[in-house]
């Protein structure tokens, strides 16, 4: 859901990228409350791996494919504020270096699929896991349907920046079915995608995941007759798997995927570019400021075998991905850890 230059009038690009720089400026100061010493490497982690992921279409209907969008995936893991900046940082290098995503549409981009994501699946996420069982099960079932309705969310929110500022005459009524109707079904692929992460993280270390914590349920003891809160224990039992293990996973696996697994990923349009050629909504796109980028298209200049030009991009897109994002949360984790004392945090935090 990438929207290029050209989509959107310069007015409402102007103003969605103010509403983006606003949302970011908040994040920034959510995600000192966020950041701990168990988020701020992950962090930085989770935008490689979105961006990794993100390469990977998979097909959905008849010539259409989709891709992750991530901003549930990076809510539940990290937390919602800096779940909106790792989305960010992925849309940024994806338009600075690989001409993917308008430049002059980066607020739209952000506002879209970073912003509205986060938001909707979070606030999904947190109702429901006040219904369900405090299991681990839960967590990962919550994260599925969050998802689902994450991305069709999106393509509402999409609609509606196009009713106000689309540069096309089509009637908004067609974009609305075209865009919810597929993006409704990749959505389903977005669900899988994040169950399946954040299964897997919870279930090595759930102390990991932002969105699992204070879901532990205390040992219930029968004290004259009544089931009473037993005392925490004096120190918590070791973890299975390191944090660095899991770290090193996770990179692992995001060069692999973006390296090697996306050679094999759909070539068919995602939603967007489908919807927009089917209905006339591409008629005004612009060029792309950097589509002359060594590494424009996901592929490096003058490398002619498509395999490794491509797996090359992928890999030093989730290098560059891993250290600009890491940058980021560490100087943000830096500022919290100068500016607020331990005793100062709420529990939990």
């Amino acid at each position: 859901m990438h929207v290029p230059d050209g989509f959107i009038n310069a007015p409402v690009s102007a103003a969605t990228g103010l509403v983006a720089a606003g949302a970011v400026a908040v994040s920034l100061r959510g995600a000192r409350r966020e950041l701990d010493e168990r988020t701020a490497p992950l962090a930085g982690l989770v935008a490689a791996f979105i961006f990794a992921v993100q390469m990977l279409n998979f097909p959905v209907a008849a010539g259409t494919s989709g891709h992750l969008l991530g901003g549930a995936l990076a809510a539940i893991l990290v937390g919602p504020f800096t779940g909106v900046l790792c989305v960010s940082v992925v849309l940024l290098m994806q338009g600075i270096l690989f001409a993917d995503g308008g430049l002059t549409a980066l607020g739209v981009n952000i506002t879209d699929m970073a912003i509205v994501t986060t938001v909707v699946s979070y606030a999904v996420f947190r109702g429901l896991l006040k219904v369900l069982p405090r299991r681990r099960r839960s967590i990962t079932a919550a994260a599925f349907v969050s998802a689902l309705l994450s991305v069709p969310a999106a393509a509402v929110a999409f609609t509606l920046i196009y009713a106000l500022g689309g540069t096309t005459d089509v009637a908004i009524g067609k974009v609305a079915t075209a865009m919810i109707g597929v993006h409704v079904l990749i959505g389903i692929g977005e669900a899988a995608i994040t169950a399946l992460t954040v299964g897997a993280v919870v279930a090595v270390r759930p102390d990991l995941v932002y969105g699992a914590r204070g879901l532990q349920q205390r040992l219930k003891l029968r004290v004259g007759g009544e089931l009473v809160d037993a005392a925490a224990p004096a120190a918590p039992a070791a973890a299975p798997v390191s944090r660095r293990k899991v770290w090193i996973t996770g990179l692992v696996t995001s060069l692999v995927l973006a390296g090697f697994v996306s050679f094999y990923a759909s070539a068919s349009p995602d939603g967007l570019e489908k919807v927009a050629k089917d209905q006339g909504i591409d008629q005004r796109t612009k060029k792309h400021h950097t589509e002359d980028s060594p590494l424009a298209g996901y592929g490096v200049k003058d490398i002619s075998d498509a395999r490794i030009s491509g797996g090359l991009a992928g890999v030093i897109g989730v290098g560059v991905t891993v250290v600009a994002g890491t940058g980021v949360f560490w100087a943000v984790r830096r500022r919290r850890t100068a500016g607020t004392s331990p005793a100062s945090l709420p529990e939990g935090v």
